[in-house]
């Protein structure tokens, strides 16, 4: 046992710095972006979205921000994903009132899926969703209940909150995701999370979670820009992985 665990460590060290090193030299793509609306519920939702300039097909990704709106950060997060190869369309939920319903915004992200399933560049089959804090836990919400998602990425998401609690619908959950936490997350404690992945365990459910140590609430966006720590570079890095792996 001692001799097969010695062996799986060297050959690790010899080709985690390979892999990493072929990670640091992938050329970034360059990207078209713009504002654009989203037509739902015969509403014109204020969106923003960025693509590759090369010709695709390429995977997407729907981005649903924080309860604090479209701000900078996001925006830049959507430019960094297509520079990564992925078309990207973050849906301004809050466009008409700071706390739609459930249903809304469901609606709204149907809408924002045929918009991207329209475009020559999307493959359709490829479309991947993550949100951020209310995002969050639309992407717990949502993948469960939209079949066209091949796979989420929830941020500090509630998993027991809300009309309908996204920890009841772990049943009907069949994309793999990924889940990406603080420990210092005071507005959705790390033990519900731990609580929602025990579950997700117990159905069997395809899921990875990712904890920061220290990380409060929304930890990706300092002042409404988007860190560019070691941190936020690691988490950044851990989400673009799993779409590159599960899309």
């Amino acid at each position: 046992m001692r001799l097969r665990l010695t062996s799986f460590v060297l050959v690790c060290a010899t080709l985690l710095p390979l892999v990493a090193q072929a990670q640091e030299e992938a050329p970034m793509m360059e990207v078209d972006s713009a504002d654009v609306d989203i037509m739902s519920g015969g509403q014109a939702y204020a969106s923003y979205l960025a693509a590759p300039s090369e010709a695709g097909p390429h995977p997407a990704v729907i981005l649903i921000h924080s309860f604090n709106g479209l701000e900078e950060g996001y925006r830049t997060m959507t430019d960094r994903l297509a520079a990564e190869g992925f078309v990207t369309l973050a849906l301004g939920w809050q466009t008409f009132e700071r706390s739609p319903s459930d249903d809304t915004v469901a609606q709204l992200i149907q809408d924002g899926l045929a918009f991207l399933s329209a475009r020559d560049d999307v493959d359709p089959g490829r479309i991947g969703l993550t949100g951020f804090c209310a995002g969050g836990r639309y992407t717990m919400l949502f993948l469960p209940q939209m079949q066209a998602f091949a796979a989420g990425v929830a941020w500090y998401g509630f998993p027991y909150r809300g009309d309908t609690q996204p920890a009841d619908l772990i049943g009907d959950l069949t994309a793999p995701m990924l889940i990406i936490h603080g420990t210092d997350d005071q507005p959705s404690p790390i033990a519900d999370i731990y609580r929602y992945a025990t579950a997700l365990a117990d159905a069997n459910a395809s899921f990875e979670l990712k904890v920061y140590q220290g990380e409060p609430h929304g930890f990706m966006l300092q002042n409404g820009q988007m860190r560019t720590d070691e941190v936020a570079q690691d988490a950044f890095d851990q989400m673009v992985s799993y779409f590159r792996r599960k899309l």
